[in-house]
């Protein structure tokens, strides 16, 4: 095996027993894996995955694995770890793993560099580091990669970007524009896993705070459905008109983060965008305030503005995932995770179940680029339609859920034209 980079391999046992744990929640990826120990679609197929190192994440590894591949793995978060995931990946299935729950930003990016010295045919990626580094600093592997995948709504921002640009050097299909992905992901995944998050880190009572969600899309939804679920008075700040109408009419208040932050009990961004809460909200907070982020990168919050605030050079560490900064004026502000994915830094991320689709997708768009990369250019992908469809029922029946189906004459009906009323 190729060389890895974990913090402890006597952890790998446990880590397995939770593994083992996330698969029973992940029928459809179960499936998956029989079909591609049979067919082997990706072998021969070297894979760089840069993505969040969990129990749900390795039975992806183990999937494509079954599958063909010839796969190494390296963290998306410097934060989402879990150490004894990453040691069972490389005891157990032999899996080269390069993540550290808590690495600095050198080892960060040491280990995005390890995972390409593999040298991939492939890149699969949860935010565009390892694609972006491929781009920049590794343009020499370029002429050997035939595509990629990318899991995340920052990431597939920054693909576009960079395919606007005629930057971008290979097809990538976008796993988050899935159906699957992004409505149960985004939606009820991190909407559970980010109020996860925030409990574990705070203990904190959720009932008769005011909950304000920076951003409507889909992971807001989530979020704002779930705090007001646990009895929060939820309020969402926009920049985009028609989400923003759009949470007027579900019940929440809307306003401006200028405003929200005179009023706010817990703060959480979910844009992608830098400087969300800015030095002006942290003017403006109330002493306690509590700052968290479950957007993919911690830029959403204006960290380094905040530690200028500060009277104290670091921030106190009052519990883990909990740092106070001490303004001038005397007020205290609770930031979480170091500012990065809550649901990722003290909790587990996403259920399983959830999961299951995510990677799916994962698996199945591995498999139809392998198949279809010369036909594509160099631009970024939908999930294609037959891929989420089958996805869906698949999870639909490991539920037991059965549907209808329609007839001949309602198919008829829908392809003609000529009936009216």
């Amino acid at each position: 095996m190729a060389e890895y980079d974990v913090k402890d391999l006597s952890l790998a046992e446990g880590g397995r027993r939770r593994i083992d744990w996330a698969e029973r929640e992940m029928p459809v990826l179960r499936l998956i894996r029989e079909r591609f120990e049979r067919e082997k679609p990706l072998k021969g197929i070297r894979i760089s995955a840069c993505l969040h190192v969990t129990t749900e994440t390795a039975n992806l590894m183990k999937t494509l694995h079954a599958g063909g591949a010839d796969v190494v793995l390296t963290a998306s978060n410097p934060l989402s770890t879990q150490d004894d995931v990453a040691a069972s990946l490389v005891s157990h299935d032999e899996i080269p793993v390069f993540a550290i729950k808590g690495e600095n930003n050198t080892v960060y990016y040491r280990h995005i560099h390890a995972a390409l010295d593999h040298k991939p045919h492939m890149t699969m990626d949860d935010g565009a580091d390892l694609v972006s580094t491929l781009h920049t600093d590794r343009r020499d592997l370029l002429s050997n990669v035939i595509g990629g995948t990318e899991e995340t709504t920052t990431g597939v921002i920054r693909l576009r970007a960079m395919a606007a640009d005629k930057a971008l050097a290979f097809p990538i299909i976008a796993v988050n524009d899935a159906m699957t992905k992004h409505f149960f992901d985004n939606r009820y995944g991190t909407g559970q896993s980010t109020i996860d998050g925030i409990i574990r880190a705070t203990n904190v009572l959720l009932a008769g705070k005011v909950f304000v969600v920076a951003g409507y899309g889909w992971c807001g939804r989530g979020l704002a459905m779930r705090a007001r679920g646990m009895g929060a008075n939820v309020i969402v700040t926009e920049v985009d008109p028609l989400k923003a109408l759009e949470a007027v009419m579900d019940g929440y208040r809307v306003m401006p983060m200028d405003e929200a932050a005179k009023i706010g009990d817990i703060f959480c961004t979910l844009t992608g965008d830098i400087n969300v809460l800015d030095r002006r909200h942290f003017e403006n907070m109330k002493d306690g305030a509590i700052i968290s982020n479950s957007g993919h990168f911690n830029v959403e919050i204006n960290i380094p503005a905040l530690q200028e605030m500060s009277v104290t050079e670091t921030p106190k560490r009052v519990r883990p995932f909990v740092e106070e900064y001490e303004l001038q004026d005397g007020r205290r502000l609770f930031l979480l995770g170091e500012g990065r994915l809550i649901n990722l830094a003290s909790a587990e991320g996403h259920p399983a179940s959830v999961m299951d689709m995510s990677f799916a997708n994962q698996a199945l768009s591995a498999e139809y680029m392998v198949k279809h990369a010369k036909e594509m250019e160099a631009n970024v992908y939908s999930v294609p339609a037959e891929i989420d469809h089958e996805i869906a029922r698949l999870k639909l029946d490991a539920m037991g859920v059965k549907i209808d189906t329609l007839t001949p004459e309602q198919v008829h009906y829908l392809n003609s034209w000529q009936e009216g009323t």
